[in-house]
């Protein structure tokens, strides 16, 4: 019996992204004093040359992954907000399907109830968009205050 052990799963080879995206984590690195300018080279350099994820993961393995940047972190709030809105949708048909089954077996149209509870909703909703938040960027001026969006 061969007593070699190979993965179970083949090494998935990595696109030039991948790459590129630990080269963007060792440079965060470098920049976060994390690694050293020496250190940093050789790692770009077999990061370079990687052929499988598995060669691209040990390079970053004992790195933490950076903080998202102002604008990445803006693409996600609103991901998040327009996400809400979509449940808002959902809520307001099943609402609707509710009040309006309840008319058909009433034989009258009736007061729209689900205003309210889809108003107060939007309502927050909205207050969200508009509401400042806390940032902790203190080189903007504000002293890391409350900056509107």
């Amino acid at each position: 019996m061969d007593d070699r052990r190979e993965p179970a799963v083949p090494a998935v080879r990595v696109s030039d992204r991948d790459r590129d995206a630990a080269l963007g984590v060792l440079a965060a690195a470098l920049a976060e004093g994390r690694v050293d300018p020496h250190e940093h080279e050789i790692r770009s350099t077999r990061a370079l040359r990687a052929r499988t994820a598995d060669e691209l993961a040990a390079l970053t393995a004992d790195l933490p992954a950076s903080a998202p940047t102002r604008s990445e972190q803006d693409r996600k709030d609103l991901r998040e907000w327009l996400a809400e809105w979509r449940y808002w949708l959902g809520g307001a048909v099943i609402m609707s399907g509710i009040w309006g089954a309840r008319c058909v077996q009433k034989g009258e149209l009736t007061n729209y109830w689900p205003v309210t509870p889809l108003g107060v909703w939007a309502a927050v909703l909205i207050a969200i968009a508009i509401w400042p938040h806390e940032t902790d960027d203190s080189d903007k001026g504000d002293g890391g205050r409350t900056v509107a969006r």
